[in-house]
């Protein structure tokens, strides 16, 4: 099984990884792959890994390091994001040039179908090995990650109340006052409720439930929220938190004591791809300095080595974390996502 835990962040970041087998030759990136891409003239981004504005930049400086090649970013939450990918796969209408998801369960779904193609970039060879072990590898590669942590609204709250765990969202103090997002559409959310109900069982969330929290949909909601003042506290993706500190707003990230949930942000070139030489390039970008240096300033966790994290973030093997396996989640989530509806309705 497929793990990244504590122990391996522990014994896999700050060292490169070994180069795992490939399945398909790493050309990198290529005048020649350059100039098919330019001759393509565009590539189609389903991402769900950041907000719309920050995978806008991303994909603009793409087109700045290599013009003529433009990227239309499609930004929905993980589960939209897989839904709009099957139904063009069922319509024999591929969009979708290069695949981004937070639901690592999806991408073994998808190789069953053929629908993922075999191309291996060059920086999968530089992965930090606990992200290497859990690439496939010609096929699926982590591109981000993300921590999932508490966040709370700094002018409401003092420091001296704000929650430390995961458990203290079950205080009656803050009924009506915790956001979350929703496991049917957000990756993050889904597997941030499977490792709580893992932990705590699903008596977790029917505790949760007696605090009527309001419950969106992305898992970037609960920011939203959060920051206006409507609620005061929830569970948020580390990225987009951080993003918040820098702008002056008022959002406190905090790294639950039991334990922060990590989202990765695996990518795939699709085999159906419309531009394939565009998606190959987009896809060595994803895996290349560029890419992780542009992901990490914008507070992503870094999955290569020799990247410093900036704002107060922590490096992951300081940070207890809630592991599960791509078995745990592909069989997991579908039954969170049906108890949720049980419990929360919607």
């Amino acid at each position: 099984m497929h793990r990244l835990n504590r122990r391996s962040v522990l014994t896999g970041l700050g060292t490169l990884a070994v180069a795992t087998p490939l399945r398909a030759r790493a050309a990198g990136i290529t005048p020649e792959l350059i100039e098919a891409a330019r001759k393509e003239g565009s590539v189609t981004w389903y991402i769900a890994q950041v907000d719309t504005a920050t995978a806008e930049a991303m994909g603009n400086a793409f087109t700045k390091q290599f013009p003529g090649v433009t990227v239309s970013v499609i930004r929905t939450t993980g589960q939209v994001a897989y839904e709009r990918l099957l139904q063009d796969l069922k319509n024999g209408a591929p969009q979708c040039d290069v695949f981004s998801s937070t639901d690592t369960a999806q991408y073994p779904a998808l190789k069953k179908r053929n629908a993922l193609a075999d191309y291996t970039p060059a920086g999968a060879a530089t992965l930090l090995p606990a992200f290497a072990k859990v690439s496939d590898p010609g096929y699926t590669y982590p591109s981000s990650a993300t921590a999932h942590l508490l966040i709370y609204n700094s002018m409401q709250v003092k420091p001296a109340d704000a929650p430390k765990a995961w458990t203290d969202l079950l205080d009656p103090r803050w009924k009506g006052r915790v956001a979350t997002g929703h496991p049917a559409f957000s990756g993050c959310t889904g597997i941030w409720a499977l490792a709580l109900t893992k932990t705590y069982g699903w008596s977790y969330f029917e505790k949760l439930a007696k605090n009527n929290p309001r419950i969106g949909r992305s898992g970037n909601d609960p920011v939203t929220l959060i920051n206006a003042g409507e609620c005061l506290v929830g569970p948020s993706p580390g990225n987009t938190a951080f993003q918040q500190v820098d702008k002056g707003n008022p959002i406190v990230p905090v790294y639950p004591t039991d334990g922060a949930t990590l989202c990765l942000g695996p990518s795939s070139v699709m085999a159906s791809a419309p531009h394939p030489n565009a998606a190959r390039l987009y896809m060595e970008w994803l895996m290349s300095d560029a890419f992780s240096k542009l992901s990490v300033a914008n507070h992503g966790d870094p999955v290569h080595p020799g990247l410093a994290l900036t704002s107060g973030q922590k490096p992951l093997d300081q940070v207890p974390i809630l592991s599960l396996t791509v078995e745990e989640i592909a069989k997991g989530v579908p039954e969170i996502v049906e108890q949720w509806r049980d419990t929360f309705g919607g």
